[in-house]
């Protein structure tokens, strides 16, 4: 008889491949990539960074970054993800959601949302220490 050790914790999710990543790598622009796979984290996670880059109003980057976060939250669930545990940045396909939410902890920082930032902050930190240095 054999016994799942509980003080392990949840195994790393690990989200399939996101077809958007190759149409963006490929040179196709964000906004024609989300309209292709609006369900995309990556796509929606890479429109928030370019509106930031290129100075677009806040609010605009928030929502780029807000869809990313909940279209990556549908795709965890999806993959057994139960609301916690380790999304690996060294797991390609997990860097969408990873992005996604570090875009959205940086643009609620920008709109004051102090609280909304910090919680994002952490859960890219608890999901990713990796992603977490790289990304904040």
């Amino acid at each position: 008889m054999t016994f799942q050790d509980l003080m392990a914790g949840p195994p790393p999710t690990h989200l399939p491949p996101d077809p958007a990543a190759d149409e963006l790598a490929a040179g196709t622009p964000a906004g024609a990539v989300a309209r292709s796979h609006p369900e995309s984290p990556v796509a929606w996670a890479t429109l928030a960074e370019e509106a930031r880059d290129s100075g677009a109003d806040d609010l605009t980057v928030y929502a780029y970054a807000r869809v990313g976060y909940h279209r990556s939250l549908d795709l965890l669930r999806r993959n057994g993800w139960k609301g916690h545990g380790p999304v690996p940045w060294s797991h390609e396909p997990n860097r969408g959601f990873l992005r996604a939410l570090a875009a959205l902890a940086r643009a609620a920082d920008s709109i004051g949302e102090t609280g909304e930032a910090q919680r994002c902050a952490t859960f890219l930190r608890d999901s990713s220490p990796e992603a977490a240095d790289q990304l904040l």
